[in-house]
């Protein structure tokens, strides 16, 4: 066997045991005196992540912005259905234009708990009548 093949991982591990020693002993010391003096300073923690922060709180201000439009629009479009709805409206009509009936019929309907269901229903329209020369036959039948 060669003095080489022998010396030249002796000196490899050799170089291993002594960057580990160095890190165990001195290096990690001085890293933590360093960073036990950046934690001393006020603050630096926020200056370097202010970039982040301000990003954060530009996306949420982005967000809550969207959100509250969305959510004033339906309570707007909620509100002006409730208030087509409202059966008061119609007895504030009749009181106003002294249609002393319809604001009777109105007020009875309310106390009854129909106000909701008059408002919807509408006068039957008559249809004309088909003639049965109109009327398509169906298939197979004259």
């Amino acid at each position: 066997m060669e003095l080489a093949q022998f010396v030249i991982p002796l000196f490899v591990a050799f170089e291993i045991i002594i960057i580990l020693a160095l890190y165990r002993f001195v290096l990690r010391d001085w890293i933590i005196q360093k960073w036990e003096q950046k934690m001393d300073e006020e603050g630096w923690l926020v200056i370097r992540l202010e970039p982040v922060i301000d990003e954060i709180e530009d996306r949420m201000h982005e967000k809550l912005q969207a959100f509250q439009d969305s959510f004033f629009g339906s309570v707007g479009a909620m509100t002006k259905k409730a208030q087509s709805i409202d059966p008061m409206n119609k007895i504030r009509k009749a009181a106003a234009n002294n249609d002393w009936t319809s604001l009777m019929v109105e007020y009875a309907a309310n106390k009854a708990g129909l106000g909701g269901v008059l408002g919807n229903i509408k006068p039957e329209i008559p249809q004309k009548e088909t003639s049965p020369t109109q009327i398509k036959g169906v298939k197979g039948l004259k």
